[in-house]
């Protein structure tokens, strides 16, 4: 698996959510609603998830190991960054 588009939308305001993104897959597959989250830790990604009938939200789509998951929050975490310094130029 290549990820081989990343889309940043930042978001205006100043809450914890500070971008939405879009990764495209080996030019195929497109996984929408990805947030970039400034946590206590620092920023993470959140999967796109749903509420269900209980409250709990719970991902719809998302890495099934942990290799994978470091992959791809580390290029999108990347791509988010880029877009910060290229709007602050």
């Amino acid at each position: 698996m290549n990820i081989t588009g990343v889309r940043v939308r930042k978001i205006a305001n100043e809450g914890k959510m500070k971008a939405v993104v879009s990764i495209t897959i080996d030019d195929v597959f497109v996984v929408h609603d990805i947030k970039v989250i400034d946590g206590e830790k620092g920023l993470f990604i959140a999967m796109p998830s749903k509420k269900a009938t209980d409250g709990e939200y719970r991902d719809i789509a998302h890495p099934i190991n942990s290799e994978t998951r470091e992959n791809l929050q580390k290029l999108i975490l990347e791509a988010y960054e880029k877009a910060v310094v290229e709007e602050e130029e």
